[in-house]
């Protein structure tokens, strides 16, 4: 039995894992993630993320890389059970408010390959492969300990942790250990999950096909040059195993590949999944925290479910680092449940209804979705809000001053916008604070801000930061490490106040 003592100790290292584990590597946090496969799980998973996610894959440093393993989707087409078109929402390869697309699709074993090579950047990060964490105690409040055995050799060891972030998915040792309960909201699906590889093409149209049918409701996506992927609502009595070969399966992918023989198709995988929709009661005790599928599970009609344990990540990690700094009380790290559970149960009802939409109803529903999809065009603002990924504002905490109302900027992520400079918001910010004001500025104020380690952003008339503060009725805001803003008044002075001293979040090392 060996013992060792780390800051953070992070459990998983699927997407959520890396992007925590690489966020406090950026500011210097020692972490050790452990993790139950020697390298990247090689089955295919999640296919699709935002322009919201992949600008935290910048701030990651990865977007370029990314770039060269993903494409943009075309938009979202809704079909009938026949595949007649229904209705279409068209999206162009112009950057969203967050500087990039606004829907890619990729291989999730090529993204972990790229989190783990970006990993070995930051070296207070070690990541150990290949041990399965047994046992997590939580010490009545002190630092945790987590024992774990390697898988290769039976050896046993214990870490000491100040902080446990328990990344390890739908069947969380974390969650056990914390005693937290997933509450189930009422939504549970069996689909059959298909990724077919081909050097053909299938001269689809390349965006996401929805196949709004109470019968076999089905979805189909371009993911990559050869790698495509379909999912079917199972029927009762039906089973993957059904599927597993070329012969059989073919009849459900024949619609798209048409007269393309079966023995050109690749089956990369055939999988069945049960789509749930559940949120665990607690997301914290003491020193152990839960996050993305050991903390929420999100149907994948709206292609949120990675992209939520990376949005629980950004949130978390830099409030961490300011605690472990000293910068902030260890309190406000009760705003991480305050601020992300209502937001994934939003996220998570949204999936629910878009889910229902394809196949609820019956006949009824068939008949009624024939009659209104093809006029949804029409209505004002509905294409762009389909194809919007804008998502709630966040929660009012410790963190988040929403005022009485509720109301404008505080809770919401400012745009990635351009700078006069040419520089977009990020590239400034950094992962710091940062006031962003179109009001006067003096020089004494903008020393302040600096010796406390954040950034002063001017936003002149006439450039996207002034108009979306004019838009939010205020005339300065400030804007958290994570990117979100915290609040927002006419007087930029009065908020200098709020910013760490000398804050461990003005500190990001890259």
């Amino acid at each position: 039995m060996t013992a060792d003592t780390v800051p953070v100790v992070v459990i998983g290292a699927g997407p959520t894992g890396l992007t925590a584990a690489t966020l406090l590597g950026q500011y210097g946090i020692e972490t050790l993630v452990l993790d139950r496969w020697e390298s990247v799980y090689p089955l295919p998973r999640a296919v699709h993320l935002d322009d919201e996610i992949y600008r935290l894959l910048a701030r990651l440093g990865v977007a370029e890389d990314f770039a060269t393993i993903s494409r943009p989707a075309h938009g979202l087409r809704l079909l009938d059970g026949d595949l007649r078109l229904l209705a279409e929402f068209r999206s162009g390869a112009a950057l969203g408010r967050h500087g990039h697309p606004e829907a890619n699709m990729f291989d999730q074993p090529q993204l972990e390959e790229l989190l783990r090579a970006n990993l070995e950047r930051h070296p207070t990060v070690t990541l150990r492969g290949n041990v399965e964490v047994t046992a997590i105690d939580p010490s009545d409040g002190g630092p945790a300990r987590v024992r774990f055995t390697d898988r290769s050799t039976g050896e046993t060891s214990t870490v000491t942790a100040e902080y446990v972030l328990g990344c390890d998915g739908a069947n969380s040792l974390t969650r056990r250990a914390i005693g937290s309960t997933p509450h189930d909201l009422a939504f549970t699906q069996r689909w059959l999950v298909v990724d077919i590889a081909t050097d053909a093409d299938l001269h689809q149209w390349e965006g996401v096909h929805q196949v709004c049918d109470p019968v076999r409701a089905a979805t189909y996506m371009r993911i990559g040059e050869r790698r495509y992927r379909w999912e079917f609502q199972l029927l009762p009595g039906e089973r993957a195993d059904d599927y597993r070969d070329t012969t059989r399966l073919h009849p459900l992918v024949r619609p798209w590949t048409a007269d393309l023989p079966a023995d050109e198709l690749e089956i990369v995988r055939t999988a069945e999944y049960t789509f749930r929709a559940q949120i665990a009661d607690r997301w914290r005790e003491h020193r152990l925290f839960l996050l993305g599928d050991a903390a929420h599970l999100t149907p994948p009609f709206i292609g949120q479910g990675m992209g939520a344990g990376l949005r629980d990540a950004a949130n978390l990690t830099w409030k961490l680092a300011a605690v472990l700094d000293g910068r902030l009380p260890d309190h406000v790290l009760d705003s991480y449940e305050t601020e992300r559970k209502p937001h994934a149960r939003s996220m998570i009802n949204l999936a629910k209804l878009v889910g229902s939409a394809m196949t609820a109803g019956g006949d009824t529903g068939t008949r009624l979705r024939r009659i209104l999809a093809p006029h949804l065009h029409r209505l004002p603002g509905l294409s762009n809000r389909i194809l919007d990924s804008r998502t709630p504002a966040l929660h009012r905490s410790a963190l988040v001053d929403r005022g009485r109302l509720g109301l404008g900027l505080a809770g919401r992520l400012c745009p990635n916008a351009h700078l006069p400079d040419g520089r977009r918001f990020d590239d400034l910010a950094a992962g710091r604070y940062a006031l962003v004001t179109s009001a006067p500025v003096t020089p004494a104020l903008r020393s302040e801000i600096h010796d406390r380690g954040g950034v002063l952003i001017t936003a002149p008339p006439g450039t996207a930061l002034h108009r979306w503060l004019r838009r939010g009725r205020t005339a300065a805001a400030l804007v958290r490490p994570d990117g979100t803003v915290q609040r927002t008044t006419s007087d930029p002075k009065s908020l200098t106040g709020l910013l760490p001293a000398s804050s461990s979040c003005g500190r990001v090392q890259g």
